[in-house]
């Protein structure tokens, strides 16, 4: 059975009514508008829209950086407040992945550094850590640049360091934004592959802004956000 298929898969994430605007001088931009949205576990939701749309917004709201104006979030069924700084803190450190489309590498520290400090800040021990980090970066093909600087790698290289941080620490939910935008077409299926591999065989959520369509024939399903009002997809079926 298909896992979205499955009745009793409950949602990881869900958003109730969610709202969120921002202040530029003397005009409100309406970036959210009563969003209602549940991503279950071992799904992989692409959102599409043009800029401007909501889409980093949205992103920001799933991945706990950020905190909505109106509405309610809660987290594998369990509401969570937006002032409740310490359980966020913990669940974004601890059960949350992040792709930025601008990497967010550390730039002094070398590949395999930027990989495992997640790890560190997690308590883990030094060998397991470094038994993750060698995974990590098996897993996206980046075997024999460990020592690597950022600047000494090109932009695919760096999407993948910053994928390989993403999952190196096991997490729940990964957020995700254009994360096969600079690789090219034999990486990003080795990319899209590995995801499909953790989100259907491990549980791992994703939640995705892309306009690839690479990424996109491979998602459960796309979700499209217009001027702040989210549009639900059909579930497609592997």
């Amino acid at each position: 059975m298909n896992r979205l298929s499955d009745p009793i898969s409950q949602p990881l994430m869900s958003l109730r009514g969610v709202s969120k605007s921002f202040t530029l001088g003397d005009n409100t931009i309406h970036a959210l508008r009563d969003v209602e949205l549940a991503v279950v576990r071992g799904e992989i939701a692409a959102v599409t829209g043009p800029s401007g749309s909501g889409k980093s917004t949205l992103l920001n709201l799933c991945g706990l950086l950020d905190t909505a104006d109106h509405g309610e979030l809660l987290f594998g069924g369990e509401p969570l407040p937006a002032a409740d700084d310490v359980r966020r803190t913990a669940l974004r450190r601890q059960t949350i992945g992040f792709v930025f489309q601008s990497f967010n590498l550390v730039p002094v520290m070398n590949a395999y550094d930027n990989v495992e400090f997640p790890l560190y800040l997690l308590g883990i021990d030094a060998a397991e850590r470094q038994r993750r980090v060698h995974d990590a970066l098996r897993r996206v093909g980046l075997e024999g640049k460990e020592k690597h600087r950022p600047d000494q790698l090109s932009g695919g290289q760096r999407q993948r360091v910053a994928i390989a941080r993403a999952i190196v620490k096991r997490p729940q939910l990964v957020i995700a934004d254009e994360p096969t935008a600079n690789l090219d077409a034999v990486t990003a299926a080795q990319i899209v592959s590995l995801m499909r591999e953790l989100a259907h065989e491990h549980g791992t959520t994703f939640l995705v802004a892309t306009h690839d369509d690479r990424m996109m024939r491979h998602c459960d399903r796309a979700l499209r956000l217009n001027d702040g009002i989210l549009m639900e997809g059909e579930r497609r079926v592997h």
